[in-house]
């Protein structure tokens, strides 16, 4: 029987931020339910929202006013510290920015957010290995970001993203700095990830082709969710 518990709920989220002496809704009652393996394309104009809904979500930041819960766990007011453990082993992000470190290799790059939790270290390296494998870079294990194309770095920081096998993965324009040819490979092996680990997976993104080769898709206008596509 499907489980249809959402992984990810979002009730009545607003999101107001004060800029100078102005007041700017970013989100607008937002109401959303995401279900457990869903891979979900968000799109929508500059300006719409998208990046601030992720935020929200993952904990990055919190709504002023509504509910946030993932996994069934309310996260909508929790302290920084708490936000910052729970964060770390439910939520993987790639960032249009890849935000690798530059002093270390890919390895140690991907091993980080274990070695913050306190993991052990011989392990991590081990899951790190087989990540930076699976996203086709066992053979730079040792390079610094420097030393990576534009492409290899984000597919060094979706291998991060993934160290803590978390069961949701957020990615905010993963391949708007990369040419087409490395943009395809790194939407590519999102995806494969993605239904490999059964994922739940929401990725923002301009490009209306590439949401719609998610199974899911929501279009933001103005702080809200104003049209649904796929099967929900």
């Amino acid at each position: 029987m499907t489980d249809t518990t959402p992984i990810i709920e979002l009730q009545g989220v607003f999101k107001t931020y004060q800029v100078v002496e102005q007041q700017v809704q970013a989100l607008r009652g937002v109401n959303l339910k995401v279900r457990k393996g869903q891979m979900v394309g968000i799109t929508g104009r500059s300006g719409s929202g998208k990046s601030t809904l992720l935020h929200v979500i993952g904990t990055l930041d919190t709504p002023s006013a509504g509910v946030v819960r993932l996994n069934g766990k309310d996260v909508s007011h929790v302290s920084d510290q708490t936000a910052s453990a729970f964060r770390n082993r439910t939520v993987g992000f790639v960032f249009q920015m890849n935000n690798l470190l530059p002093e270390f290799s890919a390895i140690e790059n991907v091993m980080m957010p274990g070695l913050i939790a306190g993991g052990n270290r011989s392990l991590l390296r081990d899951r790190a290995i087989k990540l930076l494998q699976a996203v086709e870079l066992g053979h730079r294990l040792d390079h610094r970001p420097a030393e990576l194309s534009g492409g290899e770095q984000q597919r060094v920081a979706i291998a991060r993203a993934l160290l803590m096998e978390p069961p949701i993965l957020l990615a905010d324009e993963p391949t708007g700095n990369l040419d087409k040819k490395s943009g395809e490979l790194v939407e590519s092996l999102l995806m494969d990830l993605s239904k490999r680990n059964q994922l739940t997976m929401l990725l923002v993104t301009h490009d209306n082709e590439l949401a719609k080769r998610l199974p899911y898709q929501v279009v933001m206008e103005d702080g809200n969710i104003v049209d649904f596509g796929g099967p929900w």
